[in-house]
């Protein structure tokens, strides 16, 4: 029995397509984000680049768009940027635990230094104060 959704505009019969057996979201030559980083040398890194995944997630963090952490970074293209963010965002809670490590292993370097070093560090304080004293315009006794 035919059904009035049967008939075209003009009363001939229609035809009712087959149902597509493909997914609604063809992904034909996307790339997944972990194409876009690799691990090497006990870090992350931009695949095929130098450009540690550490400073593109500090960028992003530190509120930069992707386009201008691509300037940024002049090897990056901006697929490689969002790839490396994308990457990032899907595994961001191993990400974090590996960036908060390196800040704690620099604290600890930073330490050693001027542990090493107080006379050096004294005087890369007093400049450090002297320039800012200087852009400030407060004169430094």
């Amino acid at each position: 029995m035919l059904k009035s959704t049967d008939v075209g505009t003009r009363g001939s019969l229609v035809t009712p397509r087959p149902r597509s057996t493909r997914p609604a979201t063809i992904r034909v030559g996307m790339k997944s984000p972990e194409m876009y980083v690799e691990e090497r040398n006990d870090g992350y890194y931009v695949t095929a680049t130098r450009v540690s995944l550490d400073s593109v997630v500090c960028a992003f963090l530190r509120g930069q768009s992707a386009e201008s952490i691509c300037q940024s970074f002049a090897p990056l293209t901006l697929e490689q940027v969002y790839g490396a963010i994308a990457f990032y965002l899907a595994n961001r809670e191993a990400i974090d635990q590996c960036l908060q490590q390196g800040r704690v292993e620099l604290e600890a370097l930073r330490q050693e230094a001027r542990r090493r070093s107080p006379l050096l560090h004294a005087k890369l304080d007093a400049a450090k104060r002297e320039s800012s004293a200087y852009v400030l315009g407060v004169q430094v006794p």
